[in-house]
C-alpha cells in the first residue's frame, strides 16, 4: 500500500432511518396492538382484586417477599413453580407455532422492542414531523429550532421510559403504596435502581438503537431461519409481477409500458419501512414483518390503477405457483400443515394440563424433612425416637387446625414438640413448621430394624383434606 494511499474502512457509520407515516390495514392493527399491550403493561398492577384481610388485594402481584405470585383468583405458591415452568414452554412452543406458520409475526407487532420503538417513532413524527422534515432537520446546522425540538423530544421519550421502568417495579409490590413511597423518597433502593436501568434501557434501545436491537442483539432473527419452512407466511416481494420497474418518462405508451412491471420505483415500500431496507431486494435477516411496506404499495397500486398485492404476505411457494399461472394457495393452507398442527396439538396440551392440575390441587401441602444428625436418639427407657420437621402449607383462605398422624405396618407413635396434641392451627394462605418425633418401643422391631417404611397423613379437621409424605425410621441395626 502506497503512503497516499488511505487505508480500507471496516465499519461503517449507521445511517439513521426517519421512517413516513402510513395508513393501512396492518398500520391500523400494529396501534391497535401496541394500545392494547401498553395498556396491559401500565394498567394491570393498579386493578383490585379482593381476596380477603389477610392477604394483597393487587390482581396481579409478584410477591418475592413471601415467594408467591398472585393472578387474580390464582395463587401461585413456590413449590408450584412447575406452572411457571409449564407457562413458560408454552410461550416458546408459541414462539415456534406462529413463527412456523406466519413468520417474524411476533417480531412486526408484539415484541416489547417493535412496540415501544414504534410508540418512540410516533412521538418524534408528532414533535418533528414527517420523514421528509425529520431528514431536513437532521442534516442541519444545530439552532434555536433543532435544539428545542431535540430537547422536547427527549423530555417526551424520557418521560416514557420513567413510566416503562416504573410500571414494572409495581408487579413487585403494593402499587398506590410505592408510588407514594417512590414520590417521598421512602421506597428501598433496589425500586429506584430497577427503574433507572429501564428508563435507561427504554430511552437508549427505542430511542437511538431501534433496529439496531432487533438486528445485532436479539437472537431470534438467527433462531427463526430454522422455524421457517417454504409454506411459511412472510412479507414478500412478487418480483414477476413488479419487475422491470420503472417511472415518469419510462412508462409511455405503446411497447415500453408492456415491458415494464407494475412496480414504478417509488420507493415507498423503502420509505416507511422502520429497519430501513427495500423488500424488494428479496428476504433479509433484518426484516421483522411489520406489513407497512404492504400498506404502502397497495396505496400506491390503487392511486396508478394497478391490483394491490404487489408486496403482500406469501409463503416461498407461491412464487412457483404464480408463475405458472395457477390459482393461488389459501393462506390456511400454509398456515394448517402437520408441523404447524404438532405445534398446535402440544402447545394446547401444555395448557389443557396446567388448568387440570390447577382445579385439582389440594389447598394443602407438606414437606417432610428428617433430622438426620444424629439418625435416631436412644431414651432412659430404651426407646428409639427420629426427629422430623413438617412444613404444613395452609393454602387456603381460612384459620384451619391441622392433625398429624401416621401409618405404618410396624408399632410407631408420633408426638409433636410444644403440645401434647397432635394437632397445629395454621392461619390462611401462611406455612407452619412444626417438629416432630417418631418413638419406636424397646425391643420393637422398627427399634431393632436398620430402616422402617412408614407414611406421614396431615388432614385438615375443617374440610376434610388429607395430604400424605413417605419416609422412613431409623433404628439400631440389631444383625
Amino acid at each position: 500500500m502506497s503512503a497516499t494511499e488511505e487505508p480500507q474502512k471496516l465499519y461503517a457509520a449507521r445511517e439513521p432511518v426517519f421512517p413516513k407515516r402510513v395508513s393501512g390495514q396492518f398500520r391500523n392493527l400494529k396501534w391497535i396492538i401496541m394500545i392494547v399491550t401498553l395498556g396491559i403493561y401500565y394498567i394491570t398492577p393498579w386493578i383490585r382484586w379482593d381476596r380477603g384481610p389477610a392477604l394483597p388485594d393487587q390482581a396481579v402481584l409478584i410477591d418475592m417477599a413471601n415467594r408467591r405470585f398472585f393472578f387474580f383468583w390464582i395463587e401461585i405458591w413456590p413449590h408450584e413453580f412447575y406452572f411457571v415452568a409449564g407457562l413458560l414452554i408454552m410461550a416458546g412452543l408459541g414462539l415456534f407455532l406462529f413463527t412456523s406458520a406466519l413468520g417474524r409475526v411476533w417480531c412486526g407487532y408484539t415484541c416489547p422492542q417493535t412496540v415501544w420503538t414504534d410508540l418512540f417513532f410516533a412521538v418524534e413524527r408528532w414533535i418533528e414531523g414527517d420523514r421528509n422534515a425529520r431528514l431536513r432537520l437532521w442534516k442541519a446546522n444545530w439552532d434555536a429550532k433543532k435544539v428545542r425540538l431535540r430537547i422536547t423530544k427527549y423530555i417526551a421519550w424520557l418521560a416514557i421510559a420513567v413510566a416503562t421502568g416504573g410500571a414494572w417495579v409495581f408487579y413487585f409490590a403494593d402499587a398506590p403504596t410505592l408510588l407514594v413511597n417512590l414520590v417521598t423518597l421512602q421506597a428501598h433502593p433496589v425500586a429506584y435502581t430497577t427503574i433507572g436501568i429501564l428508563t435507561a434501557t427504554t430511552f437508549v434501545f427505542g430511542g437511538f438503537m431501534r433496529e439496531q436491537v432487533c438486528i445485532y442483539m436479539c437472537p431470534w432473527p438467527r433462531i427463526q431461519a430454522a422455524m421457517m419452512d417454504e409454506h411459511s407466511i412472510t412479507v414478500a416481494y412478487r418480483d414477476w409481477r413488479g419487475e422491470p420497474r420503472g417511472r415518469g418518462k419510462d412508462r409511455h405508451e405503446g411497447e415500453g409500458e408492456a415491458a415494464l412491471g407494475d412496480c414504478i420505483d417509488c420507493n415507498a415500500c423503502v420509505n416507511v419501512c422502520p429497519v430501513g431496507i427495500d423488500i424488494r431486494d428479496g428476504q433479509q435477516l433484518e426484516c421483522i414483518t411489520c406489513a407497512l411496506c404492504i400498506d404502502a404499495c397497495d396505496d400506491i397500486m390503487e392511486k396508478i390503477g394497478k391490483p394491490r398485492g404487489l408486496i403482500d404476505y406469501m409463503a416461498l411457494t407461491d412464487e412457483e405457483n404464480e408463475r405458472a399461472g395457477n390459482q393461488k394457495i389459501s393462506i390456511w393452507k400454509h398456515i394448517f400443515r402437520p408441523r404447524t398442527i404438532l405445534y398446535t396439538a402440544l402447545w394446547s396440551g401444555i395448557g389443557i394440563a396446567l388448568v387440570v392440575m390447577l382445579f385439582i390441587r389440594s389447598e394443602i401441602d407438606m414437606t417432610v424433612a428428617p433430622i438426620r444428625n444424629p439418625q435416631f436418639v436412644t431414651m432412659s427407657d430404651g426407646s428409639i425416637r427420629n426427629t422430623y420437621d413438617i412444613r404444613i402449607r395452609n393454602m387456603s383462605h381460612d384459620d384451619s387446625t391441622f392433625q398429624i398422624t401416621l401409618t405404618s405396618e410396624a408399632a410407631l407413635e408420633v408426638g409433636l414438640e410444644g403440645t401434647d396434641l397432635l394437632t397445629v392451627d395454621v392461619p390462611a394462605d401462611t406455612t407452619h413448621l412444626q417438629r416432630v418425633y417418631v418413638t419406636a418401643a424397646p425391643g420393637s422391631d422398627p427399634a431393632n430394624r436398620e430402616r422402617t417404611d412408614f407414611r406421614f397423613w396431615v388432614e385438615d379437621l375443617q374440610s376434610t383434606a388429607r395430604t400424605s409424605r413417605d419416609t422412613v425410621f431409623n433404628g439400631r441395626d440389631m444383625e
